[in-house]
């Protein structure tokens, strides 16, 4: 889910799925499920009894024996199930030889070295490199790989010190969230002592000076809740480097309303702290700054009431530059003068709101380099400090473009683009010159030029026009398979973007359908605001209007449409699967919200009121309860096939969503397809996975997909 998130109809509330004045038969299916215990559990809220039968399985895995017996089970038959899928090892195959290709990340220059990550091809976790200069040779600085024998231990977030002479990382075990950040000497490679513990959702922000660093952090929970406890009264402190922890100097907090939470950082020329502070998932922010020159630097607040994006792309001076969606839903850049003596200081508009959506900004070399979406593609322009237009950054195709970070002051910086059907490729581009040139582009083991990526624009139930990306080989000829993918939530825009896995689906015959339904961020705050809260039914038309529309266009077969999505895309898919499971032949939610009314009590759970509401209101309940997908599985009908998705470690949407989501799938009489579980060990919400388990989970999903949907899957010759 994002960070580093009205109408209220009178709905009829559907009657529990779990009703124990009628409960629902369960049907003989030909395969064998693990028994699952239920539990009398019924709570009432504004007059609904809401049956709860498997609330045991929110219970830890780590810690909860009769869980881990549970859990053990589910895999088993899982297990067994897709053994005797016969496209599995050649989708492995295929996969692995298609992941096997060098990966970089985009660099960060400081003291003109240039740090950046590189993955060989098949290692578990991406190293951390560093150039002394911009064509001399890399020379391994991090490797995460040598830290487990599973390979389930990630290098995080990382950030050189100014001079580049220090480098604090952050190290990710098993997929948690949580973080310890160390220092290493960038010359010798030596590891300090300094260890911090405690950190999640947090960034490194380097003092000018290099003495040490800003970040944030949580109270260390009880015993046995680190991977279900609520995340509350996060706060900033300073690290001065080789100190203890427990010396560390607290900078910034609001005990007064623990559910803020603060990022930090530092400005480029170290006399500012600027704190982002946010309370959910909305880019609703409050800022505080503090001048690090004054005689004793004090917090002082310039942005209050949490009402507005304010994204910082630089300063000059006490001149701030920012994007915000203040009076402008597709976002403006504009400036600030932090000198002026006045409790809010002035705003001066320099970059007017646009028909497309600025996504990004940030002053390079005296420039203000500024990312915008134009129909979910990418575009990068230049402006003058004042405003004016300059033209367009010059781009390879149709795709997207991620970095543009760097030194307000250095004319240098570094971009990722890529496609469908290109990988990452970093570019070095020059603000004096517009120009720009490789730094790394990947040899990959495939023709793109062989796939055919178009955008079409489909109507919703509503009459709204939504965008899709429909690709395929375009040797591809008639309906065939079709994977359909979406997100719809917390203003995140899902643009064109690589995946290996994915190109294997291709690769055999299939298509891939992309989604931009609303409650993403493709079109701006209208399009978020179009899907969430009341308006979250308009997520769930939208998406199932994209699969009526690829079965009326000919794209896919009457029987060949398989749907998948993650997190928020995990209660996506659990969503229209219980309204539309004619629609569909196979579903792969992955770490899904499935229990929506319970949401809100586990980890980061309590950020995500922005876009679902909360459980504890009349009018929220009311809603969510409606689509929630634990409690709206309705018997007597035939659903698709499922393969739920999730994992041990993930302390974003915990497991026992999916883990009660299965349990009720299991036990409802909605015909003979497998619904099964997918329980990953050593893992988390997805970031830090080991490319060994990457191949494997989407080797399962793809066969399993192929199996219900018609693909016929041959080895590639």
């Amino acid at each position: 889910m994002r960070r580093v998130v009205p109408l209220i109809a009178l709905i009829a509330i559907a009657p529990p799925a779990f009703s124990q004045a009628s409960p629902t038969p369960i049907k003989a299916f030909p395969m064998q499920y693990p028994e699952t215990r239920k539990v009398d559990q019924v709570d009432e809220q504004f007059g609904v009894k809401v049956a709860d039968p498997y609330r045991w399985l929110e219970n830890d895995v780590r810690t909860d024996k009769e869980v881990a017996a549970w859990v053990a089970s589910e895999n088993a038959v899982t297990n067994a199930y897709l053994a005797t899928l016969p496209g599995r090892d050649i989708f492995k195959a295929r996969i692995k030889q298609l992941l096997d290709y060098e990966r970089f990340g985009v660099p960060v220059k400081k003291g003109g070295r240039y740090f950046y990550s590189r993955n060989s091809g098949l290692q578990n976790q991406a190293a951390l490199y560093v150039r002394d200069t911009l064509r001399g040779e890399g020379r391994l600085l991090i490797d995460p790989n040598a830290w487990a024998k599973d390979g389930a231990t990630a290098l995080a977030e990382w950030a050189p010190s100014d001079d580049g002479k220090k480098l604090a990382y952050a190290i990710q075990d098993g997929g948690t969230d949580w973080r310890t950040v160390k220092v290493l000497d960038v010359a010798t490679g030596t590891v300090a002592t300094d260890t911090i513990e405690w950190v999640k959702f947090s960034n490194i922000a380097w003092a000018k000076d290099g003495s040490g660093f800003y970040y944030s952090r949580f109270a260390a929970p009880a015993e046995g809740a680190k991977f279900q406890a609520l995340n509350e009264n996060q706060q900033v402190f300073f690290h001065t480097l080789g100190t203890v922890q427990s010396a560390d100097t607290m900078v910034y907090a609001t005990p007064e309303n623990p559910k803020y939470g603060h990022q930090v950082q530092v400005t480029d020329d170290g006399k500012w702290l600027v704190i982002t502070t946010t309370q959910g998932t909305d880019n609703r922010y409050q800022i505080t700054v503090i001048d690090l020159t004054a005689p004793t630097p004090a917090p002082r607040t310039i942005v209050k009431g949490l009402e507005n994006e304010w994204s910082l792309a630089g300063n000059v001076g006490g001149n701030f530059y920012w994007m915000t969606n203040k009076d402008a839903p597709r976002q403006k850049i504009v400036m600030m003068n932090l000198f002026a003596r006045s409790a809010s200081p002035p705003v001066t508009d320099i970059v007017p709101e646009d028909k497309a959506v600025l996504e990004g900004a940030s002053i390079i070399g005296g420039k203000l380099i500024a990312t915008y979406l134009v129909d979910v593609k990418s575009e990068v322009r230049r402006y003058s400090l004042d405003g004016k237009a300059e033209g367009k950054v010059p781009l390879p195709a149709i795709g997207t473009t991620s970095g543009f970070g760097g030194d307000g002051t250095d004319s240098e910086t570094f971009f990722a683009f890529s496609s469908f059907n290109y990988p990452a490729w970093i570019l070095r581009y020059d603000a004096k010159t517009n120009r720009v040139e490789e730094f790394a582009k990947p040899k990959v083991a495939f023709d793109p030029a062989a796939y055919d990526v178009s955008q079409v624009f489909y109507p919703s139930k509503d009459g709204t026009k939504v965008p899709m990306f429909v690709v395929r080989k375009k040797s591809l000829k008639g309906p065939a398979p079709t994977l359909l993918y979406a997100y719809g939530g917390f203003n995140i825009s899902t643009t064109p973007s690589f995946s290996a896995t994915r190109l294997v689906w291709m690769e055999q015959g299939g298509v891939l359908a992309v989604a931009n339904i609303r409650g993403g961020g493709e079109y701006g705050k209208t399009w978020h605001d179009g899907g969430r809260l009341a308006n979250k039914q308009n997520v769930f038309d939208d998406f199932i209007a994209a699969g009526e529309y690829l079965k009326a266009q000919g794209i896919t077969t009457k029987d060949g449409l398989a749907i998948q999505g993650g997190s928020n895309g995990g209660l996506l898919v659990g969503a229209v699967t219980n309204q539309r499971p004619d629609l569909f032949a196979a579903a792969l939610p992955a770490v899904g919200v499935m229990d929506m009314l319970r949401f809100d009590r586990f980890t980061a759970g309590r950020y995500w009121v922005d876009d679902y509401g909360y459980p504890s209101k009349e009018a929220d309940f009311r809603t969510l309860y409606s689509y929630s997908p634990y409690h709206n599985i309705k018997g007597g009908r035939a659903y698709p096939a499922i393969l739920v998705a999730t994992a041990d470690t993930d302390d974003r949407v915990v497991p026992g969503h999916s883990f009660k989501y299965t349990a009720a799938l299991q036990a409802a009489d909605i015909g003979d397809k497998p619904h099964l579980a997918r329980i990953e060990t050593r893992a988390g919400h997805g970031s830090g996975k080991p490319t060994d388990k990457v191949i494997e989970e989407a080797a399962d999903n793809w066969a399993f997909a192929a199996k219900w949907t018609g693909l016929q899957v041959k080895p590639v010759q």
